[in-house]
């Protein structure tokens, strides 16, 4: 995936005296920012010159924007004057993050804090920080407000393949196109359902059929019955994979959704096999970039995911929130066989995780047929989120946890309770129950493992949408 391009200007005083004497106090604290921007991952384009003169501000800014950087962070390390920062912010590309060092010697912190002053009266949004590049707490909160930063510019420009329409009913999984141009820059483009099946009749027969040999290679179990999964039922599931994804690479699609109910799940077969696959590291070719894959066609469970996949640089789950487990106090996360199969084992080596993998037929809900991808989520931190609108105005929940697991006869227990052959993800809130059903408005739910509360916030203020944390 491509890595964030961060930009980065230093600023100086005005006056060219005092100018010339700190070109070395500028440049040693541009090149410690930098270094530290290379070592964690960014690309870094750092300005050609000090700004000290309004021409160089607009000039350096200029060549930020010519660079295509995400995001810019404009280097206090002495006194610099605030109309520099006012003039290099109309040109350098936002979301800005004004940074300046400890180094009482020079009163950089004098200059931060009279440059954000001149941002705010002239109705520029921007983050500030103030410490040392020593600071691990300091660098984390640089670190989630650029990763922030660079999902928005990511998200800018990108194209959302929908597949079908609103499934099922669903008004949840319905987003009003215009909106998502306006707030987060995502033109969408829709594809007939049909069209998936015309394009998946022509897939190679030999590659559908050696696709289908490595799944049976790598594949725990495959539980054909001559009935709702057979070879040729997995096949066709694979076609419709493979013709999604020419689909989506001729049309420039960054991530999808497909309806699938109820015109493909009642007459052909399900589309779990594609959805999983699509959202996984991997397919039957070989390493693959994810690419975000939502059931029922549910579009701000793309967008969530998407927003995960460009913080996390992993696959990305989706489930249903399915039941809740009293006695174990769980929340049980299930949807048909959305899941990717990265979940089974938490691995980018597919074997590691199919070796956990199960494909068992599908049951009464869907009378086409076809593979479940079946397996329980391996225990670990995770992060889940979901965009929400009230009113036609969005807000994003936060809810922290576990993934978890039990003894086999216990794990067993429970998915046979709800649906045992469909993916499961037992998941522990930090929150009461109570208070995340009374407020939790809708039946889908999205996640990665790891900590990512304080890059979703980030993500949250920089697109101006409230949300709500369940910790």
């Amino acid at each position: 995936m491509r890595k964030t391009k961060v930009g980065v200007l230093t600023f100086s005083d005005g006056r060219d005296f005092l100018q010339k004497p700190l070109v070395e106090v500028n440049d040693q604290f541009m090149q410690a920012l930098k270094t530290l921007l290379e070592k964690v991952g960014y690309e870094v384009v750092a300005g050609r010159e000090v700004i000290w003169t309004n021409q160089l501000a607009v000039e350096e800014g200029k060549y930020l924007r010519s660079q295509n950087v995400d995001m810019t962070i404009f280097n206090y390390a002495v006194w610099a004057f605030p109309q520099f920062t006012a003039m290099a912010a109309k040109f350098a590309p936002g979301p800005l993050l004004l940074y300046s060092n400890i180094n009482p010697q020079y009163p950089g912190l004098v200059a931060l804090m009279a440059a954000s002053g001149a941002l705010d009266q002239t109705g520029v949004v921007h983050r500030k920080l103030f410490g040392d590049l020593e600071n691990e707490v300091l660098v984390q909160e640089m670190v989630d407000y650029v990763d922030a930063a660079g999902v928005i510019s990511k998200l800018r420009g990108e194209t959302y393949g929908l597949y079908g329409g609103r499934s099922i009913g669903i008004y949840t999984a319905v987003s009003n196109t215009d909106q998502w141009m306006a707030k987060f820059g995502i033109d969408v483009e829709q594809v007939d359902q049909l069209e998936v099946i015309r394009r998946a009749e022509r897939i190679d027969a030999d590659k559908a059929r050696a696709a289908r040999e490595w799944c049976e290679k790598y594949v725990k179990k495959i539980h054909y019955n001559g009935k709702e999964l057979t070879p040729e039922k997995l096949e066709l599931q694979i076609r419709i994979y493979y013709a999604m994804k020419e689909i989506n690479e001729e049309k420039g699609f960054d991530f999808c959704g497909i309806k699938s109910q109820t015109e493909l799940t009642n007459n052909y077969c399900t589309t779990d096999v594609p959805e999983a696959f699509m959202n996984d590291p991997y397919d039957f070719d070989g390493p693959k970039e994810p690419v975000v894959c939502a059931t029922e066609a549910d579009m701000d469970a793309a967008l969530t995911m998407e927003i995960f996949k460009h913080l996390a640089n992993t696959p990305v789950l989706f489930a249903d929130v399915r039941h809740y487990f009293a006695d174990q106090d769980i929340l049980d996360l299930v949807n048909s066989g959305q899941h990717a199969t990265y979940f089974a084992a938490k691995s980018f080596d597919f074997k590691e995780n199919l070796a956990k993998v199960e494909f068992r037929p599908e049951g009464f809900y869907f009378p086409g047929g076809g593979a479940s991808v079946f397996h329980l989520a391996a225990p670990g931190e995770v992060t889940l989120a979901r965009l929400m609108r009230v009113s036609g105005k969005y807000w994003m929940a936060i809810v922290p946890g576990e993934f978890v697991q039990f003894d086999d006869a216990t794990n067993e227990r429970l998915i046979n309770e709800v649906q045992d052959n469909w993916p499961h993800a037992f998941f522990k809130l930090q929150v009461e129950p109570k208070e995340f059903f009374s407020s939790y408005a809708c039946n889908h739910i999205h996640g990665v493992y790891g900590n990512y509360i304080e890059k979703l916030i980030a993500v949250c203020e920089l697109l101006d949408i409230p949300y709500k944390l369940y910790a």
